[in-house]
Formats: structure tokens, C-alpha cells, sequence
């Protein structure tokens, strides 16, 4: 029997307690939902001019449906899957928003080891949006596993082209693309002078500033009970709140959770850590690494936080663990 369910790893709390009680309980704040990147997006935004907060919030909101048509593996017209069709053809012109990603994704394939790898893409057997749920057999996997290999993304900077080498080799941007989209929404809110600012699609938070004089909070699920949090956070300034796991889409096949992330040494989904959540001042210093740590294993992921003192992380295990890193015990603790 298949099902599907989402669920977000870290939520915004923006219930009254939030708002009420500060000194700045009469500025205006706007909230907005719309739809982007398969998730809904919301920005929340606080300033003195309404029409302001309005415009700001019309143009971030455009600046992340333009990356997305660029970055989508769904638009056939896309950079993205005009690189996976001529994949062992020719090299593709690609946009520099676009040659940003892919630099992006060979460093992080890099750091971990292979951990990462965008050209899972060409596991094309597993299928997870609605209605379309897809066990595949071991044969078929095996066989798409052979078409799996960042080595052979080639990307010419100069030249700005992006080549697969092989014919059937495919890209998803799925692990890496939806922060700089909306850290690109998170800019464009600065450009328009806005300073107090919160971006949140689908479990990955962005904030910027305060929000009526009181830092950001933003409550981190239990995977293993979504409906149950693990603790809050308290974030001002900048700062992003980056989530990956097994919740949020998946099937389940005899009993067994088939989920999204694979692993690209294997073809099949990720085992051993449930979900994934890390704190970072900045996009850069988290993209891609939830993932990988899923596909690394707990060991790895707590080896890879050690090395990087300042990054909290949070790794919620299969076997009902849940580890903090030292920087995100004092985070949690500081709520």
C-alpha cells in the first residue's frame, strides 16, 4: 500500500506571544503565502511603510519564481533540463544563476566525499509526487546507478556551458536549490529596504533583523513525531534554519519508508537518520550538508559537525536518538 505525507522539520512560531508586548507592537507587519518551489513560501516582514512591505514582498516573491523556472527539473524549457537532454551530446549555455548552483553542488560533492551528487537525476525509476508513487526493481536501480557520477558534470566558467557526459545522465537541484532561492528572495527584501524579515519554504527558515523588537523564534520538529517539538530557537540578526529528512516526501511500500533522499552510491533511499537540522548565519555554510549527512550516516555527520564548531546541527537517528551538536545544545538552551 503507498501513502504520502509532508511534513516541515522547522516552523516559524509566530503565534500572539510574538507579537504582543514590545515597544514596537504598532508597526506594521505583513505576512504573504504564495506557492514556490513545490512548497508554500511564506515572508513575513515588519516596517513602518505598508505599501512598502507590499512591493518588497511582490518583487522577492518574483525573484524566486524567475530561479525557479531556471532551476527546475520539471520545466522542460529549463537550463536544468536542457543539460539532462543533451546530456552526452553537447555542453549547454546556462544563465549565471544557474552556473552558480552547479559550481555550488561540485564543491559540496567535494567536501563530502561524494556524499552529495546532483546527477541523481538519472534514477529515474523512483517516483514520489502525488498519485505517481513508484517502487522500482532492484534491476532497474542497479542499472540507473551506472548513470550517476559528478565527475562527469563538466562545467566551463568562460564558456558559461554545463555538460553531462553520458547519454541518459540527468540532474536534480532538489538538495541544493531551494536555499539560494530563497536567499535570492531574502536579497531582494534588503534591496528594498527592509531590515526586519523572515523567509520560510517548506522547513527551511531564512530571518533577518528582529521581529517587533524580539528575536525570531523558530521550533524544531521531532521527525519521529512530527506533531511534538524537539525544542525552539531564538535568531536575530542573520540567520537560516536549513532542515532535510525522510518526512518530507515519501511512500510507504510493505511497511517500509521509501523516501526522496537517495543515496547516490546505492540508488536507494537513505537509512539510519531520520532528519536532519542545522543552524548557520549564512546559506552557504549549510546548502546541501543535510543531505549528505543523511547519506553519510550519523558517525559521519557528527565527525563533519566536530570539525566545524560553530555549525549546530541536530541529527534525529532510525534507532530513536537524537544528537546535538555542542552549538546547537547552547541554541536550544538559549531559547
Amino acid at each position: 500500500m503507498l501513502s504520502r505525507r509532508r511534513v516541515a522539520l522547522a516552523i516559524p512560531l509566530l503565534g500572539s506571544a510574538l507579537w504582543a508586548g514590545t515597544a514596537k507592537a504598532s508597526t506594521p507587519v505583513l505576512r504573504t503565502q504564495r506557492p514556490v518551489v513545490g512548497t508554500a513560501v511564506d515572508i513575513v516582514v515588519e516596517g513602518a511603510d505598508a505599501q512598502q512591505l507590499r512591493s518588497a514582498t511582490e518583487h522577492a516573491f518574483a525573484r524566486m519564481r524567475e530561479l525557479e523556472a531556471l532551476l527546475s527539473k520539471y520545466d522542460p524549457q529549463s537550463p536544468v533540463s536542457r543539460i539532462s537532454a543533451a546530456a552526452g551530446k553537447h555542453p549547454v549555455a546556462v544563465p549565471p544563476a544557474v552556473m552558480a548552483v552547479l559550481r555550488e553542488a561540485q564543491r559540496i560533492h567535494a567536501v563530502t566525499g561524494g556524499a552529495f551528487d546532483v546527477t541523481v537525476g538519472g534514477l529515474k525509476a523512483w517516483h514520489f509526487g502525488e498519485g505517481v508513487q513508484q517502487m522500482p526493481q532492484a534491476e532497474e536501480v542497479a542499472r540507473q546507478l551506472s548513470l550517476v557520477g559528478a565527475q562527469d558534470l563538466v562545467l566551463d566558467t568562460n564558456a558559461g556551458t554545463a555538460f553531462l557526459r553520458r547519454r541518459g545522465m540527468a540532474l536534480d537541484l532538489g538538495g541544493i536549490a531551494k536555499l539560494p532561492i530563497l536567499e535570492a528572495g531574502m536579497r531582494v527584501l534588503q534591496e528594498h529596504g527592509i531590515d526586519n524579515a523572515m523567509v520560510n519554504g517548506g522547513g527551511d527558515v531564512l530571518v533577518r533583523g528582529q521581529m517587533q523588537g524580539r528575536a525570531w523564534r523558530v521550533g524544531l520538529r521531532d521527525p519521529r513525531t512530527p506533531s511534538q517539538l524537539l525544542g525552539a530557537v531564538s535568531l536575530q540578526g542573520s540567520a537560516v534554519v536549513a532542515s532535510s529528512g525522510d518526512y518530507e516526501r515519501y511512500f510507504l511500500h510493505q511497511g517500509q519508508r521509501q523516501h526522496h533522499v537517495l543515496n547516490p552510491r546505492t540508488g536507494w533511499p537513505t537509512t539510519g537518520v531520520h532528519g536532519v537540522s542545522l543552524i548557520a548565519s549564512s546559506v552557504a555554510e549549510v546548502n546541501g550538508l543535510g543531505a549528505s549527512i543523511m547519506v553519510m550516516g550519523a558517525d559521519a555527520g557528527k565527525a563533519l559537525a566536530h570539525q566545524r564548531g560553530n555549525l549546530a546541527v541536530l541529527i534525529a537517528q532510525s534507532n530513536g536518538q537524537v544528537w546535538k551538536s555542542p552549538a546547537m545544545a547552547r541554541q536550544l538552551g538559549a531559547a
